[in-house]
């Protein structure tokens, strides 16, 4: 048995020491002589030294294909660690594993290895630092070589009849990432390894064969400096090698090797079987209850000041019930959800008064009033600023002609239209008219716009009267619109603010012979909505819905239904994360419009110069921009 504190790695196998060798040899031939003159006994030797191949006291165990490898398994443990299982049809395997460069050899010298699993295996796709293993059968028994690359550290142990072998990835030292282990790859590679294993005990070497695990258990001891206490049902034996290991995770090898766990108190560490703890934790549980169940019980009146005693009783029981009375209460078996409560203990609430009562043990009331401390605090409020921006900008231009010939001569008259000459006909054979005839459209082309600027010229004719007029027009307009709406709310608390007006409109219901008219309302509303969540780190989440209307206009629907009103609609739902006290842009809209128009008469208006009176021409340009701020504000509340 070698115990080694290695403080540097080495990769080579340990020197063996004089004495140990003499020691070995002495105990081999005791074995022999004793082999001689009595039948073999198998028992547990001394501590062997492995590497130095001392002859065990059994000498079935020398004679190589007394057991045979039944199944060779090889899997991906934790932090990318490859672990190779042997399992063998029987007990007595002596495994001896080395290291020798980037390859594990493990030699089984009395062991055999079936020819079905005399093959090699292509492991590189488990992601670990083996990436291939050699399986075969020598003239000294069974072999198998681990190929493996990168950085790696190799332990082995022996459980029952299975051998295992992990291979697990060593962070890059110093030089080696020097040199150029820069890869994204290698980095998170090392970091994950360097993050699953949290041991800091000082690295040892254990090569063991078949040696009681109670002495690996006080080697530890010695080590570490603490005090081990090994229950009377820790027995049995274990073989193990680990090389440059913390003695934390040596300790925790032997134990998951033997079903074992470990309880520490200070520097007193107990071992026993995993069931054994179990049962004594177990133990002690109900023991506890049991102390519970004959308690005294007390009782509390616990007021709550901000939040709300039936909410608060039900996030404490699962039991909680409510009655028309104002209050409610909670009861029921130890079999059934008890939340804080006790198997006997019960939560009542009255909503007059706002307040909790507890009936229970007092370690359980002392732990209801220190969480209803924690839960019962003011809520944080949040102040919500929107603007919302509307800009319009217009401009326009017309410019035209509008001129005719009108007159009558015996039996002609001429004028803009046929109705016109119709009218002034009906006007001249009416007996009852007073002053003269007027034609009603005495104009041949009019396409100027009216409203703006004109200059008219009228010449008077024995029997044709000539009018003509040139009319110019130019618009320029500009707008802007601010609504502000301003809302207060609490935390996780949704708020709405509305204001604006109801339109009514008249509507008919029915057939033709029965319709009824009735009159609707639609609501043209600038409204606010929105839930404030403020996070841990003081920003705030705003879920929110804002909507601006505004009358455009009003549509004729018919004879006798009135105008159903025209609804310009702007409206915006987000979510969206703010710092407290900023003010953010939650959406836009950019419109822009730019058209052009000419009508004239055909031919006419093509003429030069004398075109322009057959023409007319308009240019109109809109912009429109629609902006909306949010400003949230917190204010913080403290407790009285």
């Amino acid at each position: 048995m070698t115990v080694t504190n290695v403080r540097n790695p080495q990769p080579t196998r340990q020197a063996i020491p004089v004495q140990a060798l003499a020691l070995g040899l002495f105990a081999g031939l005791l074995s022999a002589s004793a082999a001689a003159g009595a039948p073999a006994v198998r028992g547990h030797a001394p501590a062997l030294l492995a590497t130095a191949q001392v002859a065990s006291a059994d000498p079935a165990k020398q004679v190589p294909g007394v057991v045979s490898v039944s199944a060779v398994d090889f899997k991906r443990g934790d932090g990318g660690a490859g672990k190779l299982i042997l399992r063998f049809d029987g007990d007595g395997a002596n495994p001896d594993l080395r290291t020798q460069g980037s390859s594990i050899v493990v030699n089984i010298g009395n062991a055999s290895l079936p020819a079905a699993l005399q093959r090699p295996l292509n492991v590189a796709d488990f992601a670990t630092p083996v990436q291939r293993i050699d399986a075969r059968q020598g003239g000294e028994g069974a072999q198998l070589v681990l190929s493996a690359q990168g950085n790696f550290e190799s332990m082995a142990y022996q459980t029952g009849r299975d051998y295992v072998v992990e291979i697990v990835p060593r962070a890059a030292t110093a030089p080696d990432r020097a040199v150029g282990a820069s890869s994204p790859d290698a980095v998170a590679s090392s970091a994950q390894a360097s993050a699953t294993r949290a041991y800091s005990g000082r690295p040892v070497t254990f090569n063991f064969q078949d040696v009681p695990v109670r002495t690996v258990l006080q080697l530890i001891a010695e080590e570490s400096n603490l005090n081990i206490v090994a229950s009377d049902t820790v027995q049995g034996n274990v073989t193990l090698r680990l090389i440059n290991v913390p003695w934390d995770q040596a300790l925790d090898i032997v134990l998951q090797a033997r079903s074992l766990d470990k309880r520490r108190s200070g520097n007193v560490v107990w071992v026993a079987p995993q069931s054994e703890i179990a049962k004594f934790e177990q133990d002690k549980e109900n023991a506890r209850l049991a102390l519970e169940e004959r308690a005294e019980m007390v009782t509390e009146y616990i007021p709550i000041s901000y939040g709300n005693a039936e909410d608060i009783a039900k996030l404490l029981t699962d039991e909680s019930k409510t009655s028309q009375g104002g209050g409610g209460g909670s009861a029921g078996g130890a079999g059934q959800s008890r939340g804080f409560l006790s198997s006997r203990g019960s939560l009542s609430f009255d909503r007059r008064t706002n307040t909790l009562l507890a009936i229970d043990i007092p370690q359980r009331v002392a732990e209801i009033k220190r969480l209803v401390a924690a839960l019962d605090k003011p809520v944080d409020q949040v102040v919500i600023e929107a603007r919302i921006v509307i800009a319009n900008e217009s401009f326009a231009r017309d410019l035209g002609a509008r001129f005719g010939v009108y007159g009558n001569k015996d039996r002609v008259i001429t004028s803009g239209s046929i109705a016109s000459n119709q009218g002034y006909w009906s006007d001249v054979n009416d007996p009852d008219l007073e002053g003269l005839p007027t034609f009603v459209n005495p104009l041949n082309f009019s396409n100027a716009v009216t409203g703006g600027g004109s200059l008219a010229l009228t010449i008077l004719g024995n029997y044709v009267n000539w009018d003509m007029e040139i009319s110019a027009l130019q618009e320029e307009g500009r707008g802007e619109v601010v609504s502000n709406p301003r809302i207060v709310t609490s935390n996780q608390k949704e708020a709405i603010i509305r204001q604006g007006q109801e339109v009514g409109y008249l509507t008919v219901t029915g057939g033709q012979s029965n319709s009824i008219p009735t009159v609707e309302f639609k609501d043209v509303l600038l409204e606010l909505k929105v839930t404030p969540t403020i996070t841990n780190d003081g920003r705030v989440f705003l879920n929110m819905a804002l909507k601006k209307d505004e009358i455009e206009g009003f549509v004729s629907v018919g004879s006798g239904l009135g105008q159903v009103p025209q609804i310009n609609k702007r409206e915006i739902t987000t979510a969206v994360l703010v710092e407290d006290g900023q003010t953010v842009s939650i959406g836009g809209v950019y419109e822009f419009r730019d058209r052009s128009e000419l009508s004239k008469v055909p031919f006419l208006g093509d003429l030069p110069i004398i075109g322009n009176l057959f023409k007319n021409r308009g240019r109109s340009k809109e912009k429109a921009e629609l902006l909306i701020f949010v400003t949230p504000k917190v204010m913080r509340v403290q407790q009285r």
